[in-house]
């Protein structure tokens, strides 16, 4: 036998009061006096009522109260990255507006049985662009005509991009570099594509990734022959690995590296630890990114600070507007450099 779900009418002739005074204790839109609003909580929890149905408020708004964020990692993998994390705490404060929740999704669901782009009932999409499969993305999004932003990417003309210096911040710690003198300057970077394997970048390689080529052509305007090599993802154990590969051979060792994210270089560090190299007297590395990295004391990495909540911030506040039906216009960042004590002199 099915038991009826109590109704917002049940609660308020239980409590004595009227469907409409009932129904503003829970959503809070108008105020009233905490004996009456006592008084609809306790006739809601003796009737096991425990709020408006959000199916019948989504039919009413024609809206399904989900904003999809689309990342190219396993979902594990990303909020292990503290930029990202940031990043979603900024995103969730700038749709608090919508009552709406984030529904985090990856590029391609590898069983076909996740929710993605094309199922997942959306209002509104934020796809990050340090994904190898953006433009898919945004092809998919667009086809269903619901709003998008895109943070760090190229989308193109008409879509709202939050962006950040990548380019002139990693020349900014390019020139730091040189003017301590460093000439022998290797590049560990951010994946060159999607299903990037790590190893070193040929001259020609093709990266289709915004953020890493970006970042890459900062630091080649002041080391245009320095070799690079690009990690899987951003996290410690592949800036171990590429530390090791650059810092194994002491004929084509670099006396100092640069890195496209913090973790990056909190492995690079390790990987010159394990070789007996000190920091940054016979190995100068700089980051990105300004996270808190733990185990890395004493050191305090030379990087640039971007503002990562801020940056999901105003994302969740162009889906906002884009939703109200207003414009959201793009924005662009920029990040502080920070010298540390990971750069010192060349030797």
């Amino acid at each position: 036998m099915t038991v009826r779900r109590p109704t917002i009418n049940d609660v308020a002739r239980h409590a004595g009061v009227s469907p409409s005074t009932a129904s503003v204790v829970f959503s809070g839109k108008t105020a009233v006096s905490d004996t009456t609003r006592q008084r609809v909580l306790d006739a809601a929890g003796s009737l096991g009522y425990t709020g408006p149905d959000p199916r019948a408020a989504s039919l009413r708004r024609g809206r399904s109260g989900i904003v999809g964020v689309v990342f190219e990692e396993h979902l594990g993998a990303a909020f292990l990255d503290p930029v990202k994390t940031l990043m979603m705490d900024g995103l969730t404060d700038g749709v608090a507006s919508l009552g709406a929740g984030l529904l985090l999704l990856r590029d391609q669901a590898p069983l076909g049985t996740e929710p993605t782009l094309t199922t997942a009932p959306l209002d509104a999409a934020v796809l990050v662009g340090c994904s190898g499969m953006l433009r898919e993305s945004l092809d998919a999004v667009q086809a269903r005509g619901i709003p998008v932003v895109v943070i760090e990417g190229d989308a193109g003309d008409g879509i709202p991009q939050i962006q950040l210096d990548n380019r002139e911040a990693q020349r900014q710690a390019a020139s730091h570099l040189r003017t301590l003198g460093h000439t022998q300057v290797a590049l560990v970077t951010l994946p060159a594509r999607a299903g990037w394997v790590r190893g070193r970048l040929a001259a020609d390689e093709r990266i289709t990734i915004d953020v890493t080529r970006e970042r890459l052509a900062g630091a080649r305007e002041v080391f245009p022959e320095a070799p690079a090599y690009a990690a899987q993802g951003s996290s410690i154990d592949e800036g171990l690995a590429a530390g090791r590969a650059l810092l194994t051979d002491p004929a084509t060792r670099p006396t100092a590296v640069l890195a496209q994210s913090d973790l990056l270089a909190a492995g690079v560090i390790r990987a010159a630890e394990e070789l007996g190299l000190r920091v940054p007297q016979q190995l100068s590395v700089t980051g990105f990114d300004g996270i808190v990295v733990d185990g890395l004391a004493p050191y305090e990495l030379t990087t640039l600070v971007q503002p990562a909540a801020e940056k999901g911030r105003a994302a969740g506040q162009a889906i906002a507007a884009m939703l109200a039906g207003q414009t959201a216009a793009s924005i662009r960042f920029t990040c502080v450099f920070r010298v540390g004590n990971t750069t010192g002199p060349r030797s």
